[in-house]
């Protein structure tokens, strides 16, 4: 029988098919569309009376358009992406509601929904036209560029204050409990004076008269004093044949949840913490892996991220030396 030589197999250049992968992409001036936003973090919801709740929650990071603010299913509000809170109104009395929030960007991609925010409003007070008594001994100070904080004295109500609304320059700005006598209201705009005043709110949604006027100016970009981490503290932990930092911290003062911290180690590694859902109350407590050699000496800071997006001052820096005590 006669063998037929096989051939071999036709090699296609590498080159070749780069090439071709080349060819195949969009021609300059095609479609620029970015990814969609994230999901926004810290939402919260607070029936503000019986017919509203307050819905707050944390910028979605860069490229923000406008936010959807979601009852369920149905879509009750939209806001523009520096605005992180809104009133959603004529819900019923004694009612459970859920609220979701989006991130679109201004290609009109849609993010995903953030967490379920849950809130029930009080029941409908009858016949009650009797509002509550101005907030006394309004004050403020500033936190930094973009946030000031307010307290007040609790108004008096004969049923009860049921939430407090911040206002400047005559419009609602923000919404607390009614058990709440302080704030930390952000988003505002470094170096830009503001007028604050306060009212109370009863649950048959009664405002009282508006507190005197908190003036306060914000200090220029940069200025970002009173958002650092505060009582930092790092300690050497010996396990299993590694060294950790241990550190604690107390989260900064804002108005909104913190969700995500940038440590930073020896003056050029960032590591970045981000808690998945609602961060754990009080004092901050993270573990940092720091290598198998004892005497290794370590520097370690770390800042927030607030609530409108921008990263906070950083903390004190801490010296600490794997397989020793601190002094």
């Amino acid at each position: 029988m006669r063998r037929v030589p096989l051939r071999p197999a036709r090699r296609v250049p590498v080159c070749a098919a780069l090439l071709l992968a080349v060819s195949c992409a969009p021609a300059e001036g095609g479609s620029t569309t970015g990814p969609a936003p994230g999901a926004p973090t810290g939402v919260t919801a607070d029936a503000g009376s019986a017919t509203s709740v307050h819905v707050m929650w944390n910028a979605a990071g860069t490229g923000v358009d406008v936010y959807e603010v979601y009852r369920g299913t149905t879509k009750v509000s939209e806001v523009p992406a520096a605005q992180h809170m809104v009133d959603v109104t004529r819900l019923q009395p004694s009612t459970p509601y859920v609220f979701t929030v989006r991130a679109r960007n201004a290609d009109g991609r849609i993010g995903p929904p953030s967490r379920e925010a849950r809130a029930r409003t009080p029941a409908s007070v009858a016949a009650d036209r009797s509002a509550p008594s101005r907030p006394e001994r309004a004050a403020g100070r500033v936190v930094d560029g973009r946030a000031v904080q307010l307290s007040w004295a609790a108004a008096r109500d004969e049923r009860g204050v049921r939430s407090y609304a911040v206002e400047q320059g005559g419009v609602r700005i923000h919404t607390v409990g009614g058990g709440q006598t302080a704030t930390v209201v952000t988003g505002l705009r470094p170096g830009t004076r503001y007028t604050f005043t306060v009212r109370a709110q009863d649950a048959a949604g009664n405002l009282s008269p508006a507190s005197t006027p908190v003036r306060l100016t914000t200090p220029g970009a940069g200025d970002r004093r009173g958002t650092a981490p505060t009582g930092f503290t790092a300690a050497s932990r010996h396990s299993a044949g590694s060294y950790y930092l241990d550190l604690a911290w107390d989260p900064p003062h804002v108005d909104g949840v913190i969700t995500e911290y940038q440590i930073r180690l020896d003056g050029g590694t960032d590591s970045s913490l981000v808690w998945g859902g609602t961060p754990p109350p009080g004092r901050a407590h993270h573990s940092l892996y720091a290598g198998r050699e004892a005497g290794e000496v370590h520097r370690v800071r770390l800042r927030a991220r607030l609530p409108d997006g921008t990263w906070g001052g950083f903390s004190v820096e801490r010296t600490v030396t794997t397989g020793r005590r601190p002094g």
